[in-house]
């Protein structure tokens, strides 16, 4: 059965860093797939982090532009979310996600495939 297994998060003070990492496990060509980091806070909707497309085009979250970094290797079949100068806002569930429709939008209904998830809390 197809899955997405993230991990990587943790409890970091402000202005750290952590790297997350989401293995895709049962989906054939990875590198077919628009992957995705989304993130929900507590009270608040699920929002787009971060997309990278099947030719490495990437794109993020005014908010997050300049702190995060998205990458994925395709060889590893990994994708990763580099996460620098992290702040108290950037607290959340942060979620992997997949699909093979292109990243033509950072609505999470577009999203066919998703993970369970791995906690960010940053403390100031």
């Amino acid at each position: 059965q197809a899955q997405l297994v993230e991990s990587g998060g943790g409890s970091v003070q402000a202005g750290g860093s952590l790297r997350l990492s989401c293995v895709p496990s049962g989906y054939s060509y990875f590198r077919d797939y628009c992957m995705a980091w989304f993130r929900q806070a507590s009270g608040k909707e699920r929002e787009g982090v971060a997309s990278i497309d099947r030719d490495g085009t990437t794109k993020y979250a005014d908010s997050v532009k300049g702190r995060f970094t998205i990458s994925r290797d395709n060889n590893k079949i990994t994708l990763y979310l580099r996460m620098d100068s992290l702040e108290p806002e950037d607290s959340a569930m942060y979620y992997c996600a997949a699909t093979r429709s292109g990243c033509y939008s950072m609505s999470s209904s577009w999203f066919e495939h998703w993970g369970q998830g791995t906690q960010v809390i940053v403390s100031s």
